[in-house]
């Protein structure tokens, strides 16, 4: 048996090899309130209530409690309305999961149900479709805002439609979809609209109470029936959290699960776990209760200055435009010129201390990178942005990557429906990873690869490589 303490200190050699999750360097998949009180009083609350398990309430009083008070606290936040009900999830995932699985449900009369979602909606909903058999009506957006167009949105809904969507911000841009003008038209066809707010939900109010102009998106829009908002983002809070709203208690029971067809306990399920640790619960419950309006707002304040900052400095260096008008805490940015890389401008900041995130070009989304701006990066805009400026002129002067043509030959008569494990092995090795399965230090060549490959045979091969590091 290992002494607990060379237990925990391999813990943590094995955590120094990670992205940092404070500081403000790392500006994607982690959410830093630069409180470090915030941190320790979500871990012990968390170590508090781990054992407990949600599965049933009854047992545990406490987590039924702490949920109703997490959900009538994003309540308030998003409308106010009367009769608003809500689960707790583990993430956005599950949030956006759910919110399909009550509207196909509440329809079982619809042999073939649809969703209708913007092109930029997160991609959430495109496993939600996949999951529970819906057939998904992906909608264009306005190419140049890359807002979802209301009257497309419209003519997409048909008789087989039982939830359309739409964000407030959507991931990719930070930009913010005209929730009402789509949800009076999912409203006037008697069908559910999903606002996926599980960025901007517990952030927006905040911005809007600091005088933003931001449009209303919430329960006080009529036509919204359900609205996600995930308190692991911008309710700082330890993951995995997430609320789930619905505009009522009927909206929400075709999402519950229930089986007394066996010989156990009868499954009452709210969301899809069954067996859930109380842990995250009482963390952000903690967490909330702690920070409050003032304590947000706070936050909100020291966040939209930074976004306004960075947003600034960008426009500010030569070669780059911010793509859209995000209103929000996303920034997505690409080069407005040839004759630098940008996966080498990602390169290059991640040398100096920073991860910025690579998104490939998506119809009419060039290639960028995306910045999730936190109250940690307040105070370190004018650093972040001299090494962006440095880490362009060195993509410049690095010049453009090219893909060897032999290689770029070989992805392209790949079948994702077909590709062996051969093929795969052959193409780490053109790549020059051999049979490694972590990712070198810098990612460009890989990344120009990946970008010349259509995305089935993109999501195929990145498959195989998570198949890879999963293999002990």
């Amino acid at each position: 048996m290992s002494r607990p303490d060379d237990v925990l200190a391999e813990l943590r050699e094995l955590r120094a090899g990670d992205l940092p999750t404070h500081g403000g360097r790392t500006l994607a998949y982690v959410y830093d309130s630069g409180l470090s009180e915030v941190d320790s009083l979500g871990a012990a609350a968390h170590a508090l209530a781990s054992s407990a398990n949600g599965l049933d309430p009854t047992a545990f009083p406490s987590l039924l409690r702490m949920e109703n008070d997490l959900v009538s606290a994003a309540s308030a936040l998003l409308g106010d309305v009367p009769g608003v009900v809500g689960s707790v999830t583990s993430g956005g995932t599950e949030s956006c999961l759910l919110a399909v699985l009550a509207a196909r449900d509440a329809h079982p009369e619809i042999a073939a149900p649809s969703i209708v979602l913007p092109t930029t909606a997160h991609a959430a909903f495109h496993k939600a479709a996949h999951l529970f058999g819906l057939r998904r009506i992906d909608v264009p957006v306005d190419p140049v805002t890359f807002r979802a167009d209301p009257a497309a949105m419209a003519a997409a809904i048909d008789g087989s439609t039982v939830l359309v969507v739409a964000s407030a911000p959507s991931y990719a841009h930070g930009v913010l979809d005209p929730i009402a003008e789509i949800a009076a038209a999912a409203s006037a066809r008697g069908v559910r609209m999903h606002v996926d707010a599980c960025i901007g939900g517990w952030v927006l109010p905040y911005f809007a109470r600091l005088g933003a102009d931001v449009p209303p998106f919430d329960f006080r829009v009529p036509g919204v029936t359900s609205i996600s908002v995930d308190l692991h983002k911008y309710a700082y809070c330890p993951k995995g959290t997430s609320v789930l709203l619905h505009a009522s208690a009927e909206l929400r029971r075709s999402h519950y699960f229930a089986s007394a067809a066996w010989p156990g306990y009868t499954m009452l399920n709210t969301t899809i776990q069954s067996t859930r640790s109380g842990g995250p619960l009482a963390a952000a419950w903690a967490v909330v209760r702690h920070l409050g309006s003032e304590g947000y707002l706070a936050l909100a304040e020291s966040t939209r200055e930074a976004v306004s900052r960075i947003r600034s400095g960008i426009s500010e260096v030569p070669g780059l435009r911010v793509l859209g008008d995000p209103v929000s805490t996303l920034i997505a940015f690409t080069g407005a010129e040839d004759g630098f890389d940008l996966f080498t401008v990602a390169d290059e900041m991640k040398v100096r201390g920073w991860y910025v995130q690579p998104q490939f070009a998506h119809l009419s989304s060039p290639v960028n990178l995306h910045l999730t701006v936190t109250a940690a990066n307040h105070g370190s805009e004018k650093e972040f942005l001299t090494d962006l400026a440095a880490s362009v002129d060195a993509a410049r002067a690095a010049g453009p990557v090219v893909v060897d043509p032999a290689v770029a030959e070989f992805v392209a008569a790949l079948d994702p429906e077909t590709l062996t494990s051969e093929q795969f092995a052959g193409l780490l090795a053109a790549a020059g990873l051999g049979g490694a399965s972590r990712l070198p230090d810098r990612m460009a060549e890989i990344n120009a690869l990946l970008a010349t490959a259509p995305a089935p045979l993109r999501e195929r091969l990145l498959l195989e490589f998570l198949g890879a590091l999963y293999t002990p």
